[in-house]
């Protein structure tokens, strides 16, 4: 090898090696003194071993204002490239906290849009780990038309590429957007932190005292406000459900999630779906027993966990299949729906539409919570949501009614005059447009109150909800028509519902053209 030669290799290999130490050592010790880990070492933990392929690493910013020519370092404050996880190709980039704060700059906003075009391109997940100052305040407008190019390609790649994006620092001002525009996000408990203005302007402004894990923590946003899918405990563990949830989702929207092979029978039964139904219609049961009962070694990676829990969304693989389930939950507000049910499982349902994957509906739903907050908070739109989701939705649609199901709630929960494919109801079933109880005060209230004797009135009324009990609260009325397909065993559930999913795997159905939908927001 000449001198020259060898001397160019020389330079490659040092600015490399000084590219992946970022901001340098010190910066590094202090990212890792605040129990985070850096942006290598996250796509390390993300990627398949010695996967990652990395673009740009040579980019550095234009900017000569207040010094930053002082400021430059190779790669400019993120990682971008491509890798697999499991052996599936996916497009990555994770913010570098140690150079000038991983803030956001024209060129680092480059380097992000050109891995999300190839994202697009080429039909594949994108991945993005944020951890940033904001924007690069000595950058003005650059840094700002750089946001812009990023949520631009978010909004054009949603419903094409799944994007999922991991929280694991500051997060703040314009760049909440980006993750708030993609599928999931997941977010670090006591590390991470989400907000359009910190603690320091809110005091300012609105005179209140906060931290920025009350205004913007993991906590907050996965049980309070539902901006963050997921709320993990650690780094470690923010990833391990990244990769978990991208085992669920197709590569792209023309695809199918793919296959998971197990060793559970697909003619499994389950006893214990048998007894779960209280005899008292008012006493609530656990929902997640039912859902570990049907799918696939009883595993069921839930989404917005904390959120909304009177009704349940996330994935599971039944007979090997992906699956989106949406459950309502007896035991919080005994799963009627409300603003933010309806909010989470419209979404939901919207992103298995958008990715091919069948959805999985358990209902057992007493209706819509009302009151004036719910009324003046919008119920009706927000409800609306859900109703259209469903109604949109062209994916394979399974529905199992399991106890009550009244009202609107029922149209809302995937009922048959929505496109639902197959509706199944167990015995125990009530499918009526509300409970006897409410009925019978409606249809019989001036009779029953002309009656003096006591007993007597209380004779009546429970006459009166027998009979309507007798005629509505069953399935069988709704099986009459034709809106129930079959009324079936609950031990069987699994065995049904596979084989419904099985004959739907060749679905065709579309919606009228249209250059995009209106839905209620």
């Amino acid at each position: 090898m000449n001198n020259i030669q060898f001397e160019k290799i020389k330079e490659l290999v040092q600015r490399r090696e000084s590219a992946r130490v970022g901001g340098g050592q010190k910066r590094i010790d202090a990212q890792h003194a605040k129990g985070k880990l850096t942006a290598r070492e996250r796509l390390d933990l993300l990627l398949d071993k010695g996967s990652f392929e990395e673009f740009d690493m040579f980019v550095q910013h234009r900017c000569t204002n207040f010094g930053m020519e002082q400021s430059k370092y190779d790669g400019d404050g993120v990682v971008t490239g491509m890798g697999t996880i499991d052996g599936r190709l996916v497009y990555v980039f994770a913010q570098d906290f140690t150079v000038n704060g991983g803030s956001m700059s024209e060129t680092m906003a480059q380097k992000i849009c050109k891995v999300m075009d190839m994202s697009v391109r080429n039909g594949v997940p994108f991945i993005g780990i944020n951890d940033s100052g904001g924007a690069r305040i000595q950058e003005g407008i650059n840094s700002l038309a750089g946001f812009g190019e990023i949520f631009e390609r978010n909004i054009l790649a949603s419903g094409v590429v799944p994007q999922i994006s991991g929280i694991f620092g500051p997060c703040a001002g314009g760049a909440v957007y980006s993750p708030a525009l993609t599928d999931f996000t997941v977010m670090i408990k006591d590390t991470s932190y989400m907000f359009l203005t910190g603690p320091g302007v809110v005091k300012t402004v609105t005179g209140e005292v906060v931290s920025q894990e009350e205004l913007g923590g993991a906590s907050v946003h996965a049980s309070k406000s539902g901006v963050a899918h997921f709320a993990a405990e650690n780094e470690q563990e923010g990833i391990q459900t990244i990769k978990n949830l991208l085992s669920f989702l197709p590569s792209n929207n023309r695809e199918e999630a793919p296959f998971v092979e197990t060793s559970d029978p697909a003619g499994r039964v389950a006893d214990i779906l048998n007894e779960i139904i209280p005899d008292n219609p008012n006493k609530p049961y656990d929902m997640y027993q039912v859902i570990g009962s049907i799918v696939d070694d009883g595993r069921f990676l839930e989404v917005h966990k904390s959120w909304a829990k009177n009704i349940i969304v996330g994935f599971a693989h039944m007979n090997g299949r992906s699956v989106g389930i949406v459950a309502n939950q007896p035991k919080i507000l005994a799963g009627v729906l409300d603003i933010n049910a309806s909010r989470k499982a419209a979404r939901f349902v919207r992103f298995c539409d958008a990715f091919n994957i069948p959805l999985v509906t358990l209902v057992d739903v007493p209706g819509f919570l009302c009151g004036t907050q719910q009324e003046y908070g919008g119920i009706i739109t927000h409800g609306a949501k859900l109703l259209y989701a469903y109604g949109e939705a062209t994916v394979p649609k399974v529905t199992v009614t399991l106890r009550k199901s009244y009202g609107g709630a029922h149209i809302t929960m995937s009922c048959k005059q929505l496109r639902g494919d197959i509706n199944y109801a167990w015995p125990t079933a009530n499918i009526a447009v509300m409970g006897a109880e409410g009925a019978v005060e409606i249809l019989y209230s001036k009779d029953i109150k002309a009656i003096e004797d006591p007993q007597e009135k209380a004779r009546m009324a429970e006459e009166k909800k027998k009979e309507y009990n007798d005629l509505f609260c069953n399935p069988y009325s709704a099986a009459s028509y034709g809106y129930i397909d079959d009324v079936i065993e609950p031990r069987n559930t699994r065995f049904r519902v596979i084989r419904a999913l099985e004959q739907l795997a060749t679905k065709k159905q579309s919606n009228p053209w249209k250059k995009h939908d209106n839905l209620p927001l």
